[in-house]
């Protein structure tokens, strides 16, 4: 029995037990959440031109495809971030789910056997499991839009079930913020480039799926296979525990010293003598948090205050502690996402479009072909682009790191202004996105690091909410100026957001390096 008049913080706790089997794991279960995710993302570089020779649709209809997905994340992105941080980032255990549907009648003296009628059991089941946590949620909407988009009977189902699974995978950002919570800080920037590289392993196999099946099967079976790791993830995230950082926050040390023991067996590896405390400075009421864990059960006056204070989170991010680092990286993430994507989408309108532009015919089994084999190929600079940004980001620093891949990113688009050959072409987008996708990886870290646990998910959801602000545009940019014969605009337009996103670098407040994560705002004070 340990000494409880010893304590440890959370930080001491998860330095003690290091990075092991359990941080191993979880960054599998997370690593698969991202694959999925941007399997989902990658199909709309084939999705949009298939469906538009199917069922003859114009160019803005086939943007709005894409658009669609973007405007759903946008409030996914909110909701889901709030959601997390208002009750719990991970999904509930099958004993948790039994405790939600038992809490009522264990504590009414009319229910002294423990019954309950199905209603109230389904009522109270479904509320734990879609609206007390982030990850279970938002997954369950992604698979199900997911499967009913692969049968589609016509253009306007197609488009309000993809804005639906945009709306789901909105919550995607939660896999990174709960694997974060588990990672000691030595290390931790290269950890969270590592775990982005499953973002380019299902960019990866998503165009190796639609070069192969596209051409074979049509791309309703490329949106039913893309839709299995959403799937697997879905199946395997009630053994997943909630993340003892945002326990401590909550006021649940006990609950987080359970989750932490529970990673030291893992890791065989042993916690510091004592027990865990919030932190040296002082310790949330857990009687006051546990009194918010059961907002069904409270009276209508309470429900009110409890709603507005799951609001608090948005409102903090405007404090004069945070507002310094919610404005810069709510622009840098508007621009990022609009390169990163546009650059997406820009690769499968030049395959076979400067032919197009010049009058001349190109076979259109040609020009698909082109589309399949530069998607993939530009796919794979997603790889070099993490290994030179995780060979970086503990040694130079967050915001350098971003100066250095902004200045990159801005040379090699450049040539592009003026049509190349299509060898040349490919190997510019092929170090753009490298570039680009190096960016997107530190300025996530960056993020994630910054805010403290108390807003963390809701700070990076809406961040990520303004980036697809920029992905609902990239469309417009991408597939109309381009189809319009009109690339110099595009690529200029290119090069001038990564010119200001460059110069935003400059307006972070402090760079994240070997610094531990922070739990409240008045940390930043």
């Amino acid at each position: 029995m340990a000494d409880q008049s010893l304590t440890y913080t959370l930080d001491e706790a998860i330095t003690s037990v290091g990075f092991g089997k359990f941080q191993g794991l979880a960054l599998l279960f997370a690593g698969v959440g991202c694959i999925s995710d941007s399997m989902e993302m990658m199909l709309l570089s084939f999705i949009g031109p298939a469906v538009q020779s199917d069922w003859k649709l114009s160019p803005s209809k086939e943007s709005l495809l894409s658009t669609v997905v973007f405007a759903g994340m946008l409030v996914g992105s909110f909701f889901w971030g709030l959601i997390s941080d208002s009750y719990g980032r991970s999904s509930p255990s099958m004993r948790q789910i039994r405790i939600y549907t038992h809490i009522k009648p264990m504590e009414s003296p009319e229910n002294t056997f423990g019954y309950l009628d199905v209603f109230q059991d389904l009522r109270y089941c479904l509320f734990g499991l879609l609206y007390r946590n982030g990850i279970l949620g938002s997954l369950m909407v992604s698979v199900g839009a997911g499967i009913l988009s692969a049968f589609c009977p016509n253009y306007m189902s197609l488009v309000i079930l993809r804005c639906l699974l945009g709306f789901g995978i909105g919550g995607g950002q939660i896999f990174a913020l709960w694997f974060i919570e588990f990672i000691p800080t030595q290390n931790r920037g290269s950890w969270m480039i590592t775990y982005t590289g499953f973002w380019t392993f299902g960019t990866i196999i998503e165009a190796s799926l639609g070069w192969y099946i596209m051409p074979r099967l049509g791309w309703r079976w490329l949106v039913g296979f893309s839709v299995l790791p959403s799937l697997a993830v879905l199946l395997s995230s009630f053994t997943i525990p909630e993340s003892p950082r945002y326990l401590c926050v909550k006021g649940k040390t006990k609950e987080a010293q359970i989750v932490l023991e529970r990673v030291a067996k893992t890791n065989q590896a042993k916690l510091p003598p004592g027990r865990v405390i919030y932190d040296r400075r002082t310790e949330p009421d857990e009687e006051r948090a546990a009194s918010e864990k059961s907002p069904l059960l409270s009276s209508a006056g309470e429900k009110k205050t409890h709603y507005f204070n799951s609001f608090s989170p948005v409102l903090a991010l405007f404090s004069s502690e945070l507002i310094r680092i919610t404005l810069p990286l709510w622009f840098f993430y508007l621009g990022n996402l609009f390169l990163y994507y546009g650059i997406i989408l820009m690769t499968s309108e030049l395959s076979g479009r400067e032919s197009i532009c010049n009058m001349s015919k190109e076979l259109p089994a040609k020009k698909h072909v082109n589309l399949y084999i530069n998607v993939f190929i530009t796919s794979l600079a997603e790889t070099p682009g993490l290994i030179f940004s995780a060979s970086m980001v503990d040694k130079v620093g967050r915001k350098l790191t971003l100066e250095i891949t902004c200045t990159l990113g801005f040379i090699v688009l450049l040539p592009l202004i003026s049509p190349q050959n299509e060898m040349v072409t490919t190997a510019l987008l092929f170090g753009a996105r490298m570039f680009i996708m190096a960016t997107y990886t530190v300025v996530g870290t960056y993020a994630r690091e910054a805010y403290p646990t108390s807003v963390r998910s809701v700070g990076v959801g809406i961040a990520s909410a303004m980036g697809r602000i920029g992905g609902m545009l990239c469309p417009f940019v991408a597939v109309g100026l381009v189809r319009g014969c009109h690339q110099a605009a595009a690529v200029i337009l290119f090069e001038v957001v990564i010119f200001l996103l460059g110069l935003c670098v400059m307006l972070f407040p402090f760079d994240t390096r070997a610094r531990n994560l922070t739990d409240s705002v008045l940390d930043h004070r």
